[in-house]
């Protein structure tokens, strides 16, 4: 932990806490700021996105719990945390519910945060294809050159769209190294290589998450993406393209980091903002000694 001048004490890992307690914000303002980030119209029309859950009793929002994905464990820390509200890359609610109880994990998150009256917000394409959002926080593991997106919005203006496509100057060898760096060393990375380590690589494509239907058809020496089907890694190959898989919520999940700043900022410290310990991807690699 360090201590800035001005008496807010900054976490050099996950957390960033106030020194004092936080003044708050109301709920529709804390929305409202979220969305001049990323407006909801520029999520694609299948997602979830916004405000999911509204508890009846209203309160100010002075804790924010930052997650890529609101699983039982990650909502045991909001209440342990005393969170007001929980901000869920992915929509924790996808499919309709036709009842809340306690025979299903997702239906007993909602009972938890009605019960606890914790608020519950989602962004997740909404972030993909704004600026400064996912896809160009993992894009800027690599020297970028003219990056564009790869399917631009119908909706025009400055908010880019699916996928990023750019140019750049290294090897497979340095651009492996280099995402590796940049989602973390502790996450395991599959390589579908169709180029020797040392091969030039000019032209790279990514899409966080799941990018094979974004990714299709792109002309470039390297994917990077969450995760693929074995046959777009062979369609892949045949295009002569390699490709790094980080496994899908490692692909997004470091963009918290960045943001979590960027949204204290913008709340002017009312909030205190914090992510998540207990968010982890779902799939771990086994390697024997």
């Amino acid at each position: 932990m360090i201590t800035s001048l001005l008496g807010t004490t900054v976490s050099l890992g996950f957390k960033r806490a106030s020194s004092k307690m936080p003044r708050g914000r109301a709920l529709q303002n804390v929305v409202l700021e979220l969305e001049k980030f990323a407006p909801l119209k520029f999520a694609e029309t299948w997602d979830n996105v916004g405000l999911l859950i509204e508890p009846h009793k209203i309160r100010p929002i002075r804790n924010i719990l930052l997650t890529n994905d609101l699983t039982e464990r990650v909502m045991q820390e909001a209440v342990d945390e005393s969170v007001d509200l929980i901000i869920s890359y992915h929509p924790p609610i996808f499919a309709p519910l036709k009842r809340i109880t306690q025979q299903n994990w997702k239906e007993r998150i909602v009972s938890i945060c009605l019960g606890e009256g914790i608020a519950l917000y989602s962004p997740h394409t909404a972030w993909d294809v704004v600026p400064g959002g996912v896809n160009d926080w993992l894009a800027s593991a690599l020297p970028c050159v003219d990056m564009q997106p790869i399917q631009p919005s119908v909706l025009g203006g400055d908010f880019g769209g699916a996928g990023r496509t750019f140019t750049t100057s290294l090897t497979l060898s340095e651009a492996i190294a280099r995402v590796q760096r940049h989602i973390g060393h502790d996450v395991h990375l599959a390589i579908g290589v169709n180029h020797s380590l040392d091969t030039p690589i000019t032209v790279v494509a990514v899409c966080a998450g799941s990018g094979a239907s974004v990714l299709k058809g792109c002309e470039a020496d390297l994917f990077i993406t969450g995760e693929m089907s074995h046959h777009d890694v062979l369609d892949a190959n045949h295009q002569n393209t390699s490709v790094i898989l980080c496994n899908h919520s490692n692909s997004e999940r470091g963009f918290l980091r960045k943001f979590q700043n960027k949204l204290y900022d913008s709340l002017k410290g009312d909030c205190e903002i914090i992510i998540s310990e207990k968010d982890k991807d779902p799939l771990k690699t086994q390697v024997k000694d």
